[in-house]
């Protein structure tokens, strides 16, 4: 099967770099894209706060959610605790990783709250920094939420708990010969440049776009292969080689 790619979007929140949005909501309107939308419930993290917040930005997210976009619970505040890399092991800092129980449990909580207050719903986990631990994948499962958006494998699983892990490898587009993958991007700090490079990419690939309700509906029952061990294995090191971090 040809590669196929879903396209992840972090860190939305009402003081989001909303003159570059605009453009980027256009653009994937008129290709037809149904991104993953990672939406911080209560951001407390300063460096994602780049325009004036917009009031209106929970109709926001109801409207896309709507229009069939998944919604990503992208943590709670967004707010740095600890210096844990966790089990994906990316950034040595952590939101959740290394935390308390009790501790990650309220933040989950909280964070759920406030989706339910605001009529969104959770469609994926998205941790800040790509960095939870074994707790919040126990936790992730206790509270209803059946998706985490992270991890290496050639597609999607389900694991023991009945979490479906979709892999996320790339942050920018290539041209991959099979496979599942994930394109994660970051808005917040883009110019012309990047956004003329997104438009032509979604056009490139636009054939081979995936929502997360289709990965959701084929690999459910899918578990983790010794193809995907293997993979996992060998894209870590290339990454360590690269000296990749988010």
């Amino acid at each position: 099967m040809a590669a196929r790619y879903l396209l992840r979007i972090d860190d939305l929140c009402p003081a989001m770099n909303w003159s570059v949005w605009e453009q980027v909501e256009r653009i994937l309107d008129n290709a037809g894209a149904q991104p993953l939308l990672a939406v911080v419930p209560a951001n407390r993290d300063p460096h994602l706060e780049v325009d004036a917040p917009d009031p209106d930005f929970w109709n926001r997210v109801r409207g896309w959610q709507r229009r069939g976009w998944a919604i990503g619970l992208h943590g709670y505040e967004h707010r740095y605790v600890t210096r844990s890399a966790g089990i994906i092991g990316r950034n040595a800092y952590s939101e959740f990783a290394g935390v308390p129980e009790t501790e990650q449990r309220r933040k989950l909580e909280n964070a759920l709250a406030i989706f339910a207050a605001e009529g969104v719903r959770a469609d994926a986990w998205v941790a800040p920094a790509h960095s939870f631990d074994k707790t919040t994948v126990a936790l992730l499962a206790e509270l209803g939420i059946d998706c985490i958006s992270d991890g290496y494998a050639l597609a999607p699983f389900a694991d023991a708990r009945g979490l479906l892990w979709v892999p996320q490898q790339l942050g920018r587009f290539r041209s991959m010969p099979a496979g599942t993958w994930t394109v994660c991007l970051h808005l917040n700090a883009w110019g012309t440049a990047q956004i003329a490079r997104f438009k032509a990419d979604v056009e490139r690939y636009r054939g081979r776009l995936v929502s997360l309700a289709e990965l959701k509906s084929q690999f459910r029952s899918r578990r983790r292969s010794l193809e995907d061990t293997l993979f996992e294995a060998c894209f870590r090191k290339l990454r360590a080689a690269a000296g990749a971090g988010q």
